[in-house]
């Protein structure tokens, strides 16, 4: 038995005609997030989080872009699938932790509906996921409104 940290990030640039889809709650905006999949940068991080905390790979390893099956995939299905293969492994989340790094939208109106969208798909209690947004007072890419990052952690117990 031990406990083991996972660490992940993910980063997508803003497209025009895409849904804008964060820790699985639609956000209304007037771009979405480019990506194979429904681009959810939140839940890519911490499935990411997941996986390396458990030695199980990454998300790019287990849900290639270059794969159709997973084209428009609902990011909810792959991170309640990665949650999946780390409980056949012999781990259990205990905790994790999310930020999302955003200039715009908002992020605080939807928080709630995220952390409970990211449990439910993890199979955990909505008090082992926490989530909070910053803006990057306007450096860099994310500051330049040109897309989103979000970083996660997780603490899985064997």
């Amino acid at each position: 038995m031990g406990l083991h940290i996972g660490h992940g990030y993910d980063v997508h640039a803003f497209a025009p005609g895409r849904r804008l889809v964060l820790g699985g709650v639609e956000i209304p905006y007037e771009l979405g997030l480019d990506g194979h999949s429904d681009a959810d940068v939140v839940a890519h991080a911490l499935a990411d989080a997941v996986l390396g905390a458990t030695r199980l790979g990454d998300i790019g390893k287990l849900f290639p872009d270059t794969d159709p099956a997973f084209e428009g995939a609902d990011s909810m299905v792959l991170l309640a699938r990665v949650m999946d293969l780390a409980r056949e492994h012999g781990y259990r989340l205990v905790d994790c932790d999310c930020t999302v790094a955003a200039q715009a939208p908002k992020i605080s109106p939807y928080r709630d509906r995220m952390r409970a969208r990211l449990a439910e798909a993890l199979g955990v209690d909505v008090a082992a996921v926490g989530l909070k947004a910053t803006t990057t007072e306007g450096l860099g890419f994310v500051g330049r409104r040109e897309g989103i990052a979000a970083w996660a952690v997780a603490l899985m117990e064997s």
